[in-house]
Parts: C-alpha cells; structure tokens; sequence
C-alpha cells in the first residue's frame, strides 16, 4: 500500500504519469465519471481548510464515490484526547482512503504508520502540503510547457509556507531550476530546506527582499500569505502581514508569459487588479487540484483506467 505524504514519496517519472493522467482527466472528466463507484474517501481535517477539503471531496464525487468525515478538530474524537493513530485505525474500517490535515508537523506519517488505508498528506503545520504541490508543478507545466530551465520566484512567508517547502522540493529534482527567495528576514525559508535541499543538490538560488529588484527575470511568481495562524505574537504579524503586495504596476516589469501563481486564500498580497491580467493562475491551481487529486486517489488505490 503506498501513502502520499511528501512530495518525494513520488519519483520524477511517476510524477509525469500522474500529470498526464490529470490532463486526461480535464480534456474529458465524463470519461472518469464512475471509475471510484463504490469508494469512500475519508477526510480528517483537524485544522480549517475550504480548498484542500473541497477539492479532495469533489474530486472523489467527480469519480462516483462518496465522502465522509470532519472538518474541524472540535467536531472529532480528537477533543475527547483520541489520538491520530486510533483515529486511523477505526476510520480504516469505513473508508478505502483518507485526507488528512493536521496543524502537527508529522502527523500524517504517523498515522500511516497505523493505516489500513492509503493515507494523504492534505496539509500538516508548517512542513508539507504535498498534494498542492501537484497542482502547483500541473499548473506551470500548463503555463510554460515545461518543468525545467525556469525561475522561480517565492515571495512572502517563506518560513512557515508548507506549499513553499513542498514546492522547493518537488522542483529541485528537475533540470536547470533557480530560485529566488523573496521575503522579510523573519520569514526566510528555514535551514533545513537551505542546507538539505538547496545546498545539498547545488541548486542555484538567492535570498532577497524587494520583489521590484528581481520581478523582470522570473519565470514564474509564486506568492504566498502571511499565515496569521503560524505567529505567537500578534504585534509580528501585524507588522509583517503587508510586506508585499503585488500590483498591476509591479507586473508591468515582469515577462509578458511569467505566471502567477498563489496556493490560496490570498489575504492582501495580491491586489484585485492583477486577476485580470492573463498571467494570473492562482484560479487555473483551483480548478486544477480537483483533476490532479483525482489522478492521486485513482493512483493509489490503482484504479484501472484507459
């Protein structure tokens, strides 16, 4: 049985597969429309979510299955001290596969270790969010035609982002990638992803905090929020929450085919002004987790399809 819970879990090649089984998916969805009749997908969400969640339920709905599950802590076992690995081990007797959320770094590991059922690593704290990164890597290979020879730019809170780190990740194993790391000092990406990923691999990349500086040389601008949720002290957050908010003027220095990417919600980072110009995809990456998380739930509960 075979989890999903960071984006290395899956290998280049099968990454590919499972793109192009996302673009099927999206040239003719009718043709999925009852592959997983029958399945239950589990969704165990112990922190707030209205994408990820969705997205997860309406693409097992979209392939004929059904749904069960919570969408907050409070409404679990878990306010009763029930922990990740009963909860696991009883919902593997409901569903055929399960999502799960959790704002604990490793959480999701942990209940695969107990899992009679594939698990999916739909997000834990401040480490992973695996699945986003699929939409993100169908999103610019729609874009550019291509995973390699591209730079990407990474702007806002870099430090807590998991789509960030998951993304870094993910893309330090294609070809000719450079990134430029866009942010305040306090929300540099951490060491880990530095020394480990970055350093390890010689993967080109700069630390800088203008955007105007770096904008006119991106392939593609991934913004991010700054997530109130990950601060212990509200007065940094208040004075770090606006440090960059993209502009219909700052996007008349970028190339005319960069894309913009954000994973969504987007607070004030980007103004309502950019949603109009072509190059804003932030809306393409919604629509596109649906098809590419139904390609991941047909993969890993090996679905036969044409």
């Amino acid at each position: 049985m075979r989890h999903l819970i960071d984006p290395l879990d899956l290998s280049v090649a099968e990454i590919g597969r499972l793109l192009d089984l996302a673009d099927r998916i999206a040239e003719n969805p009718k043709k999925y429309s009852q592959v997983c009749s029958g399945k239950k997908l589990a969704t165990l969400f112990y922190e707030p979510s209205t994408r990820t969640r969705l997205s997860f339920e309406a693409a097992m709905l979209n392939m004929g299955g059904s749904v069960l599950g919570f969408s907050s802590a409070d409404s679990s076992s878990a306010s009763k001290g029930e922990s990740v690995a009963d909860t696991i081990r009883a919902v593997s007797c409901y569903a055929d596969i399960c999502a799960i959320r959790h704002p604990k770094e490793g959480a999701p590991l942990r209940a695969s270790g107990y899992s009679g059922i594939p698990v999916i690593n739909a997000g834990d704290g401040g480490h992973q969010h695996p699945t986003q990164t699929l939409t993100d890597l169908m999103t610019i290979r729609a874009k550019k035609h291509r995973l390699n020879h591209l730079t990407i730019g990474l702007c806002g809170d870099l430090k807590f982002g998991r789509t960030v780190h998951s993304l870094i990740k993910a893309l330090s194993r294609y070809e000719d990638i450079r990134f430029i790391l866009i942010s305040p000092e306090e929300l540099r990406v951490p060491d880990y992803i530095i020394d480990n990923v970055l350093k390890a691999q010689n993967i080109p990349y700069r630390e800088v905090e203008n955007i105007e500086d770096v904008i006119s040389g991106l392939d593609i601008l991934y913004m991010t929020r700054v997530q109130k949720e990950r601060f212990f002290n509200e007065e940094d957050y208040i004075r770090l929450k606006d440090s960059y908010i993209l502009t219909a003027a700052k996007m008349k220095n970028a190339k005319p085919d960069m894309a913009v990417l954000h994973p969504l919600p987007r607070v004030n980072e980007i103004a309502l002004e950019v949603d109009g110009d072509p190059r804003a995809a932030y809306f393409d990456q919604v629509q596109n987790g649906v098809y590419v998380r139904m390609a991941l739930m047909m993969t890993l509960l090996e679905v036969e399809h044409a």
